[in-house]
């Protein structure tokens, strides 16, 4: 199983092309929001046409009728518009496959790979000592990826890893412990970080006491342990701060778990005043901008010699007309110093061909909905779940809000257990105090009901923007190719886990040039 071929260059910016044309002449759709389907009528925008035929589609029929690109038996009641035909062909050719190689058809769409088959919460892949703290997500993906950064480490000659984002250090473990690996991990939290410690501390002593059971000799682990740097990553930082970030945590390092047992001293791998290794960097769902500042790492550092990037959050990347999208990590109250100019880029676009097509701004809405888990809700449509009421509801609420505040639009309101087996009228008066207004508010119940059997088509239309969803995605990431293209870099897009498990799938990889003469392929684990 080998990672898919790159596409040229040509065929890169063609697609660019095609993918902003196609969005930008649907945007009425992916730019809506489903919580103002009353409110702002938005079936009425939809082609006569396709309201009579979507209009009487149950859940499963929308799954397998427009959702499903892998349905090649689709069974039809009545003839479909060319129109939506041809919407729903090139929403599915234009997007990326989100299908991990090996997988077969009729397994995509499981709510678990198959190494959870046996324990739904414990992989049969992953050794037991990173299994611990680790939900089943994370235990597929720290694999996945930990293999795959490995062999871009044999292929370049590294031994050293930063990972960027580290959180509690689940990935960093693996790469370190399982693989042998010299890790930094740089998390901005210093609670995650203090916890990435500890739970290092705990993989030891693991270790120490299964070596006392067994009478075997001193602990035995294929790596260094990693280090830990707590660090906000500041995208306007030039590369060489970046470097001095990574070396934060060099040096002679005792690991607390170290000062609180008579084990051996733990040091980090790289001596002080050491010149910086050559180095892979990995980012695991980094979120936002800290996707993009890290590829801009990776094309400029001379030391940074291949990168995998997972991405995540998209609505969070900063664009000329959203510089300052809500959800982002706050930078500290003294930002790292630049040693040289900085680099105010946004997120997106990154290249310079997709910023010259016309069409190709990508809303905050658009961003939001490419998060949207495609697979999951499809599973909930053929399960016919009662949560697909839960857009009916939020939308039928927001008419409420509205008309008794008109000032206030879209307000957040904040998730109600099981909200979807409560009565409209129980979850009316659990939610309207969350924006200010009372309990008791009188709500019209012909009304009320009129919108609440309008189910189907508020779950039809969600499906629509939801088919767009991997489109933007498609584009967002495919902008990053081009990038790195533009750098003389060359790229590719694995979809690396299993999208059921792990919507953000898609695995960004590149390498510079081999520093030996070897096949730059590479097994996908």
């Amino acid at each position: 199983m080998m990672c898919s071929p790159t596409l040229s260059e040509e065929q890169q910016r063609e697609l660019a092309r095609n993918l902003t044309y196609f969005l930008s002449t649907y945007k009425h759709i992916s730019d809506s929001f489903i919580i103002e389907f009353f409110s702002e009528d938005l079936w009425a925008t939809l082609p006569t046409r396709w309201q009579q035929i979507l209009c009487d589609l149950s859940p499963p029929q929308i799954a397998d009728l427009l959702l499903d690109r892998l349905n090649m038996n689709r069974s039809y009641s009545c003839v479909w518009p060319l129109s939506l035909l041809a919407f729903r062909a090139t929403a599915h050719a234009l997007t990326f496959p989100r299908t991990p190689q090996g997988k077969r058809r009729h397994e995509v769409g499981m709510l678990k790979p198959e190494e959870f088959l046996e324990n739904k919460s414990q992989s049969s892949l992953l050794g037991h000592i990173f299994r611990k703290h680790v939900k089943p997500k994370k235990q597929h993906e720290i694999r996945s990826l930990g293999t795959l950064v490995k062999q871009l480490c044999d292929l370049t000659d590294c031994s050293s890893v930063v990972d960027v984002g580290s959180g509690q250090g689940h990935l960093t473990r693996f790469l370190s412990f399982g693989l042998g690996l010299s890790v930094t991990g740089i998390e901005a939290d210093p609670t995650l970080v203090s916890m990435a410690s500890k739970y290092d501390g705990q993989l030891l002593w693991t270790l120490e006491k299964e070596r006392q059971r067994n009478n075997g000799p001193p602990i035995s682990r294929s790596g260094p342990s990693p280090c830990h740097v707590a660090g906000w990553v500041n995208p306007k930082a030039s590369w060489k701060d970046f470097v001095k970030q990574t070396e934060a945590g060099q040096g002679p390092y005792v690991h607390p778990f170290c000062q609180e047992s008579s084990s051996t001293e733990v040091v980090c791998p790289v001596e002080e005043e050491q010149e910086c290794p050559d180095l892979i960097l990995t980012g695991l769902h980094a979120c936002g901008d800290l996707s993009a500042t890290l590829l801009r790492h990776f094309a400029s550092c001379p030391h940074v010699r291949g990168i995998t990037s997972v991405a995540c959050c998209y609505m969070k990347i900063t664009t000329s007309e959203n510089p300052n999208p809500p959800g982002l990590i706050a930078p500290p109250l003294s930002p790292l110093p630049t040693s040289e100019a900085s680099h105010s880029e946004f997120g997106y676009p990154m290249s310079s061909w997709v910023q010259g097509l016309p069409g190709h701004q990508l809303s905050y809405k658009a961003r939001e909905g490419a998060c949207h888990a495609i697979e999951d809700y499809m599973h909930r449509l053929r399960e016919e779940s009662g949560l697909l009421r839960m857009h009916c509801y939020r939308a039928t609420l927001e008419t409420v809000i509205r008309e008794a505040k008109p000032e206030l639009r879209r307000p957040g309101v904040q998730a109600i257990k099981k909200a979807h087996l409560l009565p409209f009228t129980e979850y009316a008066r659990l939610g309207l105090p969350r924006v200010g207004l009372p309990p008791d508010l009188p709500l019209d119940t012909c009304r009320v009901g009129a919108m609440l059997r309008q189910e189907g088509r508020v779950v039809v239309y969600f499906s629509l923007a939801l088919l767009l969803a991997p489109v933007v995605e498609t584009l967002v990431l495919l902008d990053r190719m081009l990038y790195l293209q533009e750098k003389g870099i060359k790229s590719q897009l694995v979809p690396l886990f299993d999208p059921a498990l792990s919507p953000r799938n898609l695995v960004l990889m590149a390498l510079k040039q081999p520093t030996r003469d070897k096949e730059t392929e590479c097994t996908l684990p």
